[in-house]
């Protein structure tokens, strides 16, 4: 369940146990009692968007390094989801985005994370790769490397995302994504 193995606040051998008053298993120091919750990931991210052309990258770092994605990564500590969307945006484009409204809200327990995806507009063509992503390139809709995205969630977003794109209307909504049966 985790691999904490000593207390944030003293030191103390930690110990997986469900504390009282609480219903889950949780990492609990021997020594001084302190409960370490660890808590699902949330990733922010952008549908960077320049007409009928929407913006990918490459991604040259592991998990997936080589395929095509939305920019998104984690929010940091002390950050808006809007700040972090339009700071991630910036760490894997270099492009400038205008944010026009939340888009998709997809919960993927398997893994922890919370992906939160905005609509946004660039602001200015001065995009390119970053150590990040050693390729990034606007997309015309029937462009999109299908076969080369990296993460389901980045797929199911860009699906919606054209679905919606062709009828004009773009509606907030919540989604899971579990991994395929097979």
């Amino acid at each position: 369940m985790t691999d904490i193995h000593y207390c944030s606040n003293c030191g103390g051998v930690m110990e997986i146990r469900v504390p009282p008053d609480d219903d889950r298993p949780r990492s609990v120091c021997t020594q001084c009692g302190f409960i370490h919750y660890i808590n699902p990931k949330m990733v922010v991210g952008c549908i960077p968007v320049f007409e009928d052309q929407l913006l990918l990258c490459k991604r040259n770092i592991e998990p997936r390094k080589g395929l095509w994605t939305l920019p998104a990564g984690y929010l940091e500590n002390h950050e808006t989801v809007q700040e972090g969307a339009v700071r991630e945006t910036f760490e894997e484009t270099r492009a400038r985005v205008k944010l026009i409204d939340c888009y998709r809200l997809y919960n993927i327990p398997h893994v922890s994370q919370i992906y939160l995806m905005f609509r946004s507009e660039l602001t200015d063509h001065d995009f390119g790769p970053t150590k990040e992503s050693t390729d990034v390139r606007l997309f015309r809709h029937s462009e999109i490397p299908w076969e080369e995205i990296a993460f389901k969630v980045i797929l199911e977003t860009l699906n919606d995302f054209l679905l919606d794109f062709k009828q004009g209307e773009f509606p907030f909504k919540v989604r899971d994504i579990y991994p395929d049966k097979q």
